[in-house]
Formats: C-alpha cells, structure tokens, sequence
C-alpha cells in the first residue's frame, strides 16, 4: 500500500481544500439551522455562498499544488480544477437566484443551503477522482443529496413524484456502475484509472479477458448516461425538472450534469482509451439520439420547464458528439460548450423562477405573451439565453457548438455532425417560438403586476447573459485553458 495513502501529507489536503471548506460550512448550516430565528434565515444562504466563494478560491489555488493525493484516489489537474471552478460557480448562481424564490414560497430554511453544499462536495469530488471507488462516493454524495432537493417542495404531488423517480432510477443506474467496477476490477486487478488503462495496454491476457472488459465499459456507460441524461436512459429528465423547485432544476441541469461529463472523460478517455474503437461507436449512436429525442420531444411541450428539460438532453447529446471524437480536441471542446452551457441554462431557469410566482403558476409557453413589452430587460436577458442554446453568434453556444462539431469533423465522425446540425436547426423553432410570444403576442394576466427583480435574481440574470456574451465574444480565455488540460490519455 503507498505510504503517501498511509500517511498523507500537508499537500494532499491542500489539494481536496474546497471539498473540506463545504463539508465544514455544510455541517455547520445544519447546526445553525434550529438557532436561527425564521426571519434571518437568509444569512445561512449569504454564509453558504461566503463558503462557496471560499471554496472557489481554494480550487483557483490549487493550480499550485497538481499532483495526486492520496496514494492517486484523488488527482488534481488542470481538468479538475476546470470542473471544480465550474460547478462552484453553478453554485452560486443558483442559491444566488433561490433567495426570492424561497422566501415567495415560504420555505427559507438552512435545510436547502445545506443540501446544495453537500452536492457540490460530491461533484468536487468526481471531478477530481482518479479511483472508479472514488468516483462512485462522489456521485452518490451528490446524487442523495440532489434526490431530496427534487422533492423539496413536499406538499406538492408532483415534487414527491420527480424526487421518488429520481431515486428509484438513479438506484438503478448505481447498480449498473457498482458491476462496471466489478467487472473492471476482476479483469485487470485494479480500480485506478492509470492502472486499468496500463493494464489494457501491456497486459497479453487482456485478449482472453476482452468480453469483461467490454462488459464493464458498457456498464459504466450506462450509469454515467443516466447521469448526463443521454439517449436512451433520458427518461426520468422531464418529470424531475418539472416537479423540482425551478431553482433546483437550474442546478440539476448545470452541476451535476457538468460533474458527470467530467467523469465521463476522466474514465473513458483515460481508463478506457486503448479500446476507443470498440466505445466510441456506441456513443456515436448515444449522442444522435440523445440530440434526436431531446429536440423533437420539445417541439410539442407547452410547459417551460419540460420544454427546458428536453433542451437540457439535446445540449447533453452535443456534448456527446465531442466525447464520441474520443480526442484532446473534443475533450477541450467539451469542457468550453459545458462552461457556455451552465451560463446560459442556469440564466434560462433563473428567468423561469422569477417570472412563475408563488406556487409556479405560470408555466405554460403562452404565459410568457407580452413580457418583452411588461419587462423588456427581463425578456432581453431571456432572450439572450435562448438565442445561446440555439447557438447564434455572438453568444457562447455559437462556439460552444462549433468547436464540438470542428472536433466531430477532425475526427471523421461526417454524418454524426451532419445530422447533428440538422438537428440543432430543429431545436430553433422551440426555442424562436418562445421569443415570438415574448413580443408578438399581446399581454396576459401572467405579466401583470410582476414584482421587482430584486438585488440577488438581478445578479444571477446580468451575470449569467454577461458570461454567455462574453464566452461568445473571447472564446480564447477558456479555450487557452482547456486545450491546455484536454490530455487525459497521456
């Protein structure tokens, strides 16, 4: 056993410094919760952004200390600094854009701080894991914790219904990783990523033990593309946006989702990237049909936030494309389009959660009629976030999307990106119809009296539309950095 696992140093817990900054402010929340008086509960939420901002510092430092820890559990690079950084700041945002909305529904409690830090320790944590063991503590820290903030809102039937098939499903898709590790492990004697690809490289019995291997490849993909929502294992996406408290939706659909894709390369384009050829067409055909399933079950929907679910599984089958390129150029291009990706949709859902009132009566698509002339600065910054996902420059998905296809492409994969672009022109219409009744429909019931933003919700807004123009107009600030840490197969 390495000493450095038996006696780890100074530096080893530098290197995990903002998964112990949250668990302390995590724990510390729920011991402050019953001495708060109700009317200062939203200090715990101004604490838990102090301790999220901590730990975004810390995570920003650790540039200066790569390296494992450990004894290689954990792996601190570039790309886990990328991915921590991201997830922080997803974090932010959407305890940014829940102050209104707990305090409209009642239900401001330390409760919710406290859930939403541990989830953010557990994507930390995949980020950075270089252990299959390790990945599966990180996705379940963050997935029980992301299960009870689905039914948050426990009077409502629809809550208890998205939370229930939450973890029911997500129980499922465990059980298919646990076996991939298993199965892994009884191949190749090993659970750290290096190990098993070093195992897959030099070991001649691998040829006898080719079926388990592919068995655990297969097993692993399963449960991380329940994880990122892809095709066919998108199922439960829809019904769990709509009855989570929008707040939680925006946080589903960013940092999780962004933590998943991160293992997903992490394993597949360092574990498993000596048999690339044999995963790769399979998530060549995941990826197609996760953009085919997500744009066409949206066209019909009328409720936003199903609308905005089905997005979210469209966005995730573009990602998709840029793994299936299994290269450094489509890890890079990944890593940038999830970055464009949890501004925009987080600015989306932030829109939602301000314009639906108590209770989020106002769902529908033809609620939103006449916002554009009720609230024009509302339904500007909406539009711009729509505009993103659709991918018009100069926003950040015009370049998100282009470098994933220009990855696709280099990496021969024609008709993928092909059919790839025909589906994204699909996803226009949903998304153009939304701003079509923002300022070509006259005004409803659902538009008037709308309250003022407030100091937090204007925050997440401007700071969400002012990324995603930024990213669009200066790609180079974060493609610098991805290409730099794209490498995961060395």
């Amino acid at each position: 056993m390495p000493t450095s696992f038996l006696a780890p140093s100074a530096a080893d817990y530098f290197r995990v410094l903002p998964e112990i900054v949250l668990t302390i402010a995590a724990v510390l929340v729920m011991l402050l919760e019953p001495v708060t008086p109700a009317w200062t509960k939203r200090w715990l939420g101004y604490f838990s952004i102090a301790a999220l901002a901590a730990a975004l510092a810390a995570a920003a430092a650790g540039q200066s200390s790569f390296g494992p820890a450990f004894g290689g559990m954990i792996v601190m690079d570039g790309f886990a600094t990328f991915f921590k950084v991201l997830v922080i700041a997803a974090a932010i945002l959407v305890t940014l854009c829940s102050f209104t909305y707990l305090r409209r529904e009642g239900a401001e409690t330390g409760e919710f701080y406290a859930l939403l830090l541990f989830s953010v320790v557990g994507q930390c944590i995949m980020a950075s894991a270089g252990e299959l063991i390790v990945v599966f503590i990180g996705i379940e820290i963050s997935s029980i914790a992301s299960y009870v903030l689905a039914g948050f809102r426990r009077g409502e039937k629809l809550a208890n219904e998205a939370a229930l098939k939450y973890f029911l499903l997500g129980s499922f898709a465990t059980a298919f990783l646990l076996y991939g590790i298993a199965l892994i492990y009884g191949a190749t004697g090993a659970t750290n990523l290096v190990a098993i690809r070093h195992a897959l490289l030099n070991n001649a019995d691998m040829e006898s033990a080719g079926l388990l291997v592919g068995a655990s490849a297969a097993l692993l993909f399963v449960g991380f593309a329940f994880k990122v929502s892809a095709a066919p294992f998108q199922i439960w996406a829809p019904d769990v946006y709509q009855g989570a408290p929008a707040p939680v939706a925006a946080f589903l659909a960013a940092g999780p989702k962004a933590a998943a894709f991160a293992v997903f390369l992490r394993v597949f384009m360092t574990a498993f990237h000596p048999m690339a050829h044999y995963w790769a067409p399979i998530v060549w055909v995941s990826a197609l049909a996760t953009m085919i399933v997500g744009n066409f079950a949206a066209l019909p929907q009328t409720n936003i936030k199903r609308l905005l679910a089905y997005s979210s599984i469209a966005h995730a089958g573009y990602v998709m494309v840029a793994v299936a390129a299994h290269s450094d150029a489509g890890t890079a291009a990944a890593m940038f389009y999830l970055t464009a990706y949890v501004f925009m949709n987080v600015g989306a859902f932030a829109v939602v959660t301000y314009f639906s009132r108590q209770g989020e009566r106002y769902l529908n698509i033809e609620d939103f009629a006449g916002l554009g002339w009720r609230k024009p600065v509302v339904a500007a910054l909406f539009t711009v976030f729509l505009l993103s996902l659709i991918g018009v420059p100069p926003t950040a998905g015009f370049f998100g999307k282009f470098y994933i296809f220009k990855a696709a492409m280099d990496a021969g994969l024609i008709w993928l990106v092909v059919l790839g672009l025909l589906s994204s022109a699909v996803a226009a219409y949903y998304y153009l119809r939304l701003i079509v009744t923002m300022y070509m429909k006259e005004p409803g019931e659902s538009t008037e009296n709308l309250p003022p933003l407030g100091a937090s919700m204007a925050a997440t807004l401007w700071i969400c539309a002012l990324a995603t123009l930024a990213l669009g107009i200066f790609p180079s600030a974060v493609l610098h950095f991805t290409g730099a840490w794209s490498s995961l197969s060395r």
